[in-house]
This record gives C-alpha cells, sequence and structure tokens, in this order.
C-alpha cells in the first residue's frame, strides 16, 4: 500500500495544528494542514504583499532557516510526507527536513522548540531537494510513534500544505480502562480501509472519520454500476474484538444511497496492509443483506452467534452508491 493511502496524522479534522513558526510574514502556518487543495487568485494582494495559499515566510537576509512545529492529529508512525509547493513557483524552498518527537499531554509549544526542553527530536527526514510548484513525495523509514513533526525549510520561502501519512497508534492501555464497548474501526483507534472495490467519486478512507460527515463528498461513494456484481470494501480494526453492533450512515446520500448492505468479518491479525484477505481468510456473516434508507442513520445488532473476535470487517453494499460512515461496535480482545 502507498503511504498517501494512509491516514494523514496531521489533518485538521484530526485534530492536526500548526503550532508555532519562527516567521509567517507573508502566510499564515496554519494554511500548511488546510484540507482544501490550494488555490491561487491572481490579483488578491495585503498590505506584506501577493496573497498565498500557504505557510510563507519573508526573504531571508541572515545565516539560517526557516521552521514550523506541528502537532499531530493523531498520534502514529509516521510511513510518508507530502510538502506541496503549488502555486509557489519563484518563492519555494530549496530544500526542507523534517523531525518528530514524542510527548504526552498538551505541551506549550514555545518550550517545544527550545533546547533542553520537553521534546526529543529525531530527524527522520535529512535535508531533501524541493521543486517549486508541485507534490513532493518522500517515504519515511522510522518506525516509532510520534505525536509532533517540526518542518524545517531551507532558507526561507513558502509550502502550500503538508500531508504527514501513517499508522495510528493509539494508547490503547488507556483505552482498555475505560470499560466500555469502542468503534473499534474508527481511525482515532487506529482502524484502516485497506482496500475497496471502487472510490471513484469519495475516498474509502472518509467512512472511519469522526464526526458526521460534512457533505457527499465527504464519504466513500462509488460510480454507477453498469456490470454484474457489487461494491465493497475492506477494513482492518484497530485492534481484534467481538463485535456487537454497526452504524451505516447514509447521510447526505438522497439520490445515490446503496440498496442495501451487508457485513462480514474474519481474523487475519498477522496479515499486513498489502497482502489481500480474500476467501481463505474464512469470512463469516456478522450482518445479512439489509436494505437502507437514503439520508438516515442505521443501527443494527449483528449476528447473536457471532462471538468471535475478528481483526478484519468486508462491508459490502448493493450495487453501489454512497456511504457517509460506518462504524464498528465492540469489545477489544485483551492482550491482541
Amino acid at each position: 500500500m502507498h503511504f498517501t493511502e494512509l491516514i494523514d496524522l496531521a489533518a485538521e479534522r484530526l485534530g492536526g495544528a500548526a503550532l508555532l513558526a519562527n516567521d509567517e510574514f507573508f502566510a499564515p502556518k496554519e494554511n500548511l494542514l488546510r484540507a482544501a487543495e490550494p488555490v491561487f487568485l491572481p490579483g488578491e494582494y495585503t498590505e506584506r504583499g501577493k496573497w498565498m495559499d500557504g505557510w510563507e515566510t519573508r526573504r531571508r537576509r541572515s545565516p539560517g532557516h526557516d521552521w514550523c512545529i506541528i502537532r499531530l492529529g493523531l498520534p502514529g508512525v509516521i510511513r510518508g510526507l507530502v510538502v506541496d509547493t503549488t502555486h509557489f513557483k519563484g518563492n519555494y524552498p530549496e530544500h526542507c527536513s523534517l523531525e518528530a518527537c514524542a510527548v504526552e499531554g498538551v505541551p506549550d509549544p514555545v518550550e517545544l522548540g527550545q533546547e533542553g526542553g520537553p521534546a526529543r527530536w529525531a530527524e527522520i527526514l535529512a535535508s531533501s531537494p524541493l521543486r517549486g510548484d508541485a507534490r513532493n513525495l518522500f517515504e519515511i523509514g522510522a518506525d516509532a510513534r510520534f505525536t509532533h513533526v517540526r518542518l524545517r525549510i531551507y532558507p526561507d520561502g513558502g509550502v502550500a500544505r503538508l500531508r504527514v501519512y501513517g499508522q495510528v497508534v493509539p494508547d490503547w492501555d488507556r483505552l482498555l480502562q475505560r470499560g466500555t464497548e469502542l468503534d473499534l474501526a474508527a481511525a482515532e483507534h487506529g482502524g484502516l480501509v485497506i482496500a475497496a472495490s471502487d472510490m471513484f467519486f469519495g475516498h474509502r478512507q472518509n467512512l472511519i472519520m469522526p464526526g458526521r460527515a460534512l457533505s457527499m463528498a465527504d464519504g466513500w461513494e462509488t460510480r454507477r454500476r453498469r456490470g454484474p456484481g457489487h461494491d465493497w470494501c475492506i477494513v482492518r480494526l484497530g485492534r481484534p474484538g467481538t463485535i456487537h453492533r454497526v452504524e451505516v450512515d447514509t447521510d447526505h446520500f438522497k439520490g445515490n444511497a446503496p440498496e442495501s448492505c451487508s457485513l462480514e468479518g474474519c481474523h487475519a491479525p498477522d496479515a499486513g496492509l498489502d497482502e489481500p484477505v480474500g476467501e481463505a481468510a474464512g469470512w463469516a456473516e456478522l450482518l445479512p443483506r439489509t436494505t437502507l434508507q437514503p439520508h438516515s442513520r442505521h443501527s443494527f445488532q449483528v449476528r447473536p452467534e457471532a462471538t468471535s473476535p475478528v481483526s478484519h470487517m468486508r462491508f459490502n453494499i448493493f450495487p453501489d452508491g454512497g456511504i457517509a460512515r460506518l462504524r464498528v461496535y465492540g469489545s477489544p480482545a485483551a492482550g491482541a
């Protein structure tokens, strides 16, 4: 699985935030994490200069370089980075690097950047050249769990967007202490949609994002099926567990909701992200094919005999259409 198919750990909707930058003269650091694609307004200027949809520092006239500290919305293992310089053509940085650290709680941003502070920064991307007006992709090989990153740009300039893709690593000791059922498919609990038959109109990872969908664009939607068969996706749960109930939300999908859905589960906890979880995995039916209503929030109990832990779910929709959110509530398995 390419790293861009993973979760953007720094996404605003997951709680990511640009905390501190040494300079943001032309454009604020908050733009770095905006969900929307960067735009260019030819005639738009501010009292400080050209309006740009990104983070842009002034022209440096002394030694050094610029930087920005970002709190990840969800802690995790970083697998890849996109440093997007779209629309920055004569004003992009020559190079960039990335450091990361793990600091629990809500540390003071200024203290994070200080020598001798609570952060122990580790360089996970050495200084690397950037192209202007382009999406610059970098694979990351670090295996540690991080909570914050620091983007350094050399020597100055503008970056439109920063995406920090990786695998969410929740604090399971804390979550298990709650003693209540959890949404085991949720991105915040380490869930990941590892495959889908189609996602022409909406990305599969939208299914497991927090909160209600904002629009049809914020759900998983397939193209209109013109042949036999049906669409499906496979969710790897954040932790294996026993499933009690599921919630299927077709919010905003009024003329394009599926006619029905079903749900299957299997236990393949050692399967990697790139390993196909096919029929040999021993799928068991958890929810038989059940009619869905458009623009509605459905709650279904799973089959009472489904008491074995599962690690993966196969969500089938018939024949095609859009789903806003999928919630899979259950009890996480101890010691998983």
